[in-house]
């Protein structure tokens, strides 16, 4: 045992949580507080899961708990939309540190909410231990017709995005380096890598491959290659005529970086990658005969984002 006891109980957590979390929606039958969630429906049900660590994946000393939340939701969220599903449920476990106070956790609690609430998701059920750093599991529930998936691909699509990437990899560098934010370029950068923005109207219904760029542009476009059996050819100038393009290239230029380095293989920017026909988002390329990924700086490769790096 140690002395560093918290001023709170589990069953306090879980009664504050319960109020954070509270629906009206039918579909819950049994919500928090018993052994299990219950929901009613008829549906293909797409499921995911997603651990988020102290340390790999947010810094308390860098982000509110309210920014955490929100980051950790939004991933498992964008899940669920890069299967062209819709988002219904969310189970939350926690693993929290003695230092933790009331208030980080309400906080912590509130930027779920927030955002599962962006995404359609209802906050149904989790758990909650003890750890020496926090460790937060999600695990998001949703529905389709059919699944949208990385082999679908086809000679002749294109290849879009919903926003520009890059944004998440940008605020990770200026933390870094300790750059005081001076204008909108640095505002953006820090908020996405704290709390991205999901573009939750973007319209996949035509897509034929979709994937969430969590990874890389780099990496995930070469698993919807591999699964396709197709070419995705990337063109650097359509990536430049997005509206974002400038503000980010500029901040790359101030911190010394190739700003390909982080479009392409920036990760965490949560940001869905598609093929298809006239899509909306930003075109950035062609699907072709063959097999692989072209366009891409030879640079980037070796620095790509991955979690085992």
């Amino acid at each position: 045992m140690d002395d560093q006891s918290p001023a709170f109980t589990e069953a306090q957590i879980i009664a504050r949580l319960r109020e954070v979390f509270a629906s009206t929606d039918p579909r819950i039958e049994v919500g928090i507080g018993d052994d299990a969630a219950v929901v009613a429906g008829e549906k293909r049900q797409v499921m995911t899961t997603d651990m988020a660590v102290e340390g790999v994946h947010f810094r308390t000393d860098w982000s509110t708990g309210f920014e955490i939340g929100r980051k950790v939701t939004a991933a498992n969220a964008a899940d669920i939309l890069a299967m062209g599903a819709v988002a219904d449920y969310l189970l939350v476990a926690v693993a929290l540190t003695p230092s933790q106070k009331m208030e980080w956790i309400d906080d912590l609690a509130r930027g779920i909410k927030f955002e599962a609430d962006l995404a359609g998701l209802k906050v149904i059920g989790g758990d909650i231990s003890r750890s020496e750093k926090v460790v937060i599991s999600m695990a998001a529930v949703g529905h389709c017709k059919e699944a949208i998936t990385r082999d679908g691909a086809k000679v002749g699509d294109g290849i879009y995005l919903s926003s520009l990437t890059g944004w998440s990899a940008a605020g990770f560098a200026l933390l870094q380096s300790q750059t005081l934010p001076t204008g909108q370029a640095h505002s953006i950068a820090l908020r996405e890598f704290k709390s991205p923005t999901i573009d939750y109207g973007f319209d996949t219904s035509k897509a034929t491959a979709l994937c969430d760029v969590s990874d890389s542009i780099v990496e995930q476009a070469g698993q919807i290659a591999k699964a396709s059996q197709v070419a995705l050819n990337f063109d650097k100038e359509l990536f430049s005529r997005s509206e974002e393009f400038v503000d980010l290239k500029s901040l790359a230029d101030e911190l010394k970086v190739d700003v390909w380095d982080w479009i392409f293989g920036g990760g965490e920017d949560h940001v869905l990658l598609a093929t298809g026909v006239d899509l909306p988002g930003l075109s950035i390329g062609q699907v072709t005969a063959g097999e692989g990924v072209f366009g891409i700086p030879l640079s980037v490769a070796d620095k790509a984002w991955r979690h085992f790096s």
